[in-house]
């Protein structure tokens, strides 16, 4: 397949998954795929993918930050967690069947999926009046967990971020989804910069898929900042059922 012809089918969905990762997570459930049907093996799709997200995800992150829509004193912990929790995920990926967890998440996704339905108070505003050091224990748990999940398997991690840092912070889901921006954001440069180093990044897709990545970010950023729960809803629903057609996809054909 000609490289004109790996960008026409990559880069209009790349803009989309950049688009959904924005808004509510969950992008590369998209642009991995795209990357599959463009012709590339597993791990040059894989190191790709996370070129063109990574700098997708920069200019998501900025646009909430530069809107004040990050909650600024959880980001250390968040950060650090995330990092620890990923390392961790990804050494016990070589240890434990992934299958056991996709089981789980077959339960799982469709319960959050029912749950996203008909919590119509999910976004609603909360009254936050939490001490300083509870706080940051949970945000710590979140970061772990979420962090853990993401080495060790990795699909939706983000939306699963943006539920928590809204049930168990009270953060609004603006200000959430801008805080799971900037935890994605630390573990896709992480991840970027091991697969660059191993030659498993195709430049020529990357960078130009990367710019219509900025341009999905940025549009979904905006819409979100605009509309809030309105459009961030709607869109987690599109996402969960994307993750849970690609888990039963992985256990029919692994």
């Amino acid at each position: 397949m000609s490289v004109i012809h790996q960008l026409l089918i990559a880069c209009p969905l790349v803009f989309l998954a950049g688009f959904v990762d924005a808004v509510a997570g969950g992008g590369g459930l998209i642009s991995l795929p795209a990357y599959y049907m463009a012709g590339l093996p597993p791990h040059l799709a894989l190191g790709t993918n996370k070129m063109s997200s990574s700098v997708g995800t920069i200019f998501s992150t900025t646009t909430y930050l530069r809107g004040g829509f990050v909650y600024k004193r959880i980001i250390p912990v968040s950060v650090a967690g995330a990092l620890l929790g990923s390392w961790i995920g990804a050494r016990n990926a070589l240890l434990l069947d992934e299958q056991i967890l996709r089981w789980v998440l077959v339960v799982l996704v469709p319960a959050l999926a029912v749950f996203t339905m008909l919590k119509k108070d999910l976004f609603a505003p909360m009254k936050r009046n939490m001490p300083v050091i509870k706080e940051q224990i949970i945000t710590a748990a979140i970061a772990l967990t979420i962090g853990w999940y993401d080495g060790f398997f990795g699909p939706g991690a983000g939306i699963f971020l943006l539920l928590a840092f809204v049930r168990f912070l009270f953060l609004d889901p603006v200000t959430a989804n801008g805080n799971a921006k900037v935890v994605n954001l630390c573990s896709n440069i992480a991840a970027m910069v091991t697969f660059a180093a191993n030659a498993k990044v195709l430049y020529v897709l990357a960078l130009p898929c990367a710019a219509f990545s900025i341009l999905g970010n940025l549009l979904g950023a905006r819409l979100t900042i605009k509309n809030g729960a309105k459009i961030i809803r709607p869109v987690m629903l599109v996402v969960v059922f994307l993750l849970l057609i690609t888990i039963v996809r992985d256990l029919i054909f692994n």
